[in-house]
């Protein structure tokens, strides 16, 4: 249950823990990974994640792959739970674009408008793929436009992105799209395929790879098993809350509830409703780790991975986070200090979802991270649990 923003913490953690199968890797030995898992526990103490579920994978092999908490009222989650994870599907949105490219169906560098003629109004014809990945783009949120309803309605959506007016020349300064660009990339790949994105993933990723979830939203059937979201914590600080409104068009604490809504779980968000367990998360990335083969299956080049790891930005101020930001061609980066999977990871790719969800694969370490969490705070005491979280996976033993 949760009381004034956060939740009522059993005391006894095992009895609400539960494990998959994990094995030991060169470097990282049982009492790396009880550090890490050390590390999980205290942020679960803070109240603020109904429930937390982590895997990582060191040289392929998964040395950790646990959870904890409540996937809902008095359901115990375990590591086949599957989260949305939010933004973090930005990172698999882009890289259907870059399978695409491989593929020779589209190019990265056209213009949207070679496959959206519509995309030109308003001065938005120098619009290119890349600009939209690397949110250069200049495209305007959807605030006044958010509703349910409007995401089972892709054509009205392209409407109103087709007529919108630019907030900047594309190309000029970075912008997150934190919803838009994601139904900007879908649509030329239905275009394209003739298929939606959410088909096109299955078939050239999902399938060949057996995953069993993965993609844009769930089965009718499915929406009971995702992890129910929780606005938990203080309210946002102002600034916070203005900040939210301007990338995502709503309040932040309405957020949780959106995801939580059949409607959204039903529907195609490309840049924001992937629905995935850590397990299959940190699979995804192992996949990008290993340059686009996994299992003896090659689903896409390695050159095609290191083209989304391309730096496009060094912390150069991100006009609607307002905070700098290293990004690719559709990934996040890491970096010395300044990362979001923590320090010295500098060769690390992937991407947050709406602050508590991550995806990552580090290089130096050869590891591959799916970290969720069903508790949305804004601000509080448990950034630091998190803090120290990534910090005790970014001090895993380096490879090379």
């Amino acid at each position: 249950m949760i009381h004034g923003g956060t939740l009522d913490v059993p005391r006894d953690l095992a009895s609400i823990t539960r494990f998959a199968g994990e094995t030991d890797a060169s470097g990282v030995g049982r009492p790396e990974v009880e550090r890490i898992w050390q590390r999980v526990e205290g942020l679960y103490r803070t109240g603020v994640h109904p429930a937390i579920s982590l895997c990582i994978r060191r040289g392929g092999r998964t040395v950790l792959d646990r959870s904890i908490g409540f996937e809902r009222d008095g359901v115990v989650a375990t590591p086949d739970t599957p989260f949305c994870i939010f933004s973090a599907s930005k990172a698999v949105t882009a890289m259907v674009m870059h399978l695409l490219d491989d593929r020779g169906v589209l190019h990265i560098d056209d213009r949207v408008v070679h496959y959206i003629p519509e995309f030109g109004q308003g001065g938005k014809g120098g619009t290119t793929i890349r600009h939209v990945l690397t949110h250069r783009a200049g495209i305007p949120s959807l605030e006044g436009h958010t509703d349910l309803e409007l995401l089972a309605d892709p054509e009205r959506i392209l409407g109103l992105l087709c007529a919108a007016e630019p907030t900047v020349r594309a190309g000029r300064r970075v912008a997150y799209h934190a919803i838009t660009g994601g139904f900007v990339l879908a649509e030329i790949v239905r275009r394209v395929t003739g298929k939606t994105i959410r088909e096109v993933l299955a078939e050239e990723l999902l399938d060949p790879l057996g995953f069993r979830w993965m993609n844009y939203g769930v089965r009718e059937e499915d929406i009971p098993a995702v992890a129910q979201n929780a606005f938990t914590g203080r309210a946002p600080p102002k600034v916070v809350g203005a900040i939210a409104r301007r990338a995502l068009g709503v309040p932040f604490e309405e957020v949780p509830g959106i995801s939580n809504d059949p409607r959204w779980l039903r529907a195609i968000v490309p840049s924001g409703n992937v629905v995935s367990t850590a397990n299959e998360l940190s699979r995804f990335f192992q996949l990008l780790l290993d340059g686009g083969q996994l299992d003896g299956v090659r689903i896409m080049e390695g050159r095609t991975v290191d083209r989304a790891r391309n730096e496009t930005s060094y912390l150069e101020l991100d006009f609607t986070l307002g905070m700098p930001v290293r990004y690719g061609v559709g990934l996040m980066l890491g970096d010395t200090l300044i990362s979001p999977f923590g320090p010295d990871t500098r060769q690390a790719f992937g991407h947050l979802g709406f602050i508590q969800c991550f995806g990552w694969a580090d290089p130096e370490r050869d590891i591959a991270v799916g970290l969720l969490t069903s508790g949305k705070p804004a601000v509080g005491r448990h950034l630091a649990s998190l803090v120290r979280l990534l910090r005790s996976i970014s001090k895993l033993p380096k490879v090379t």
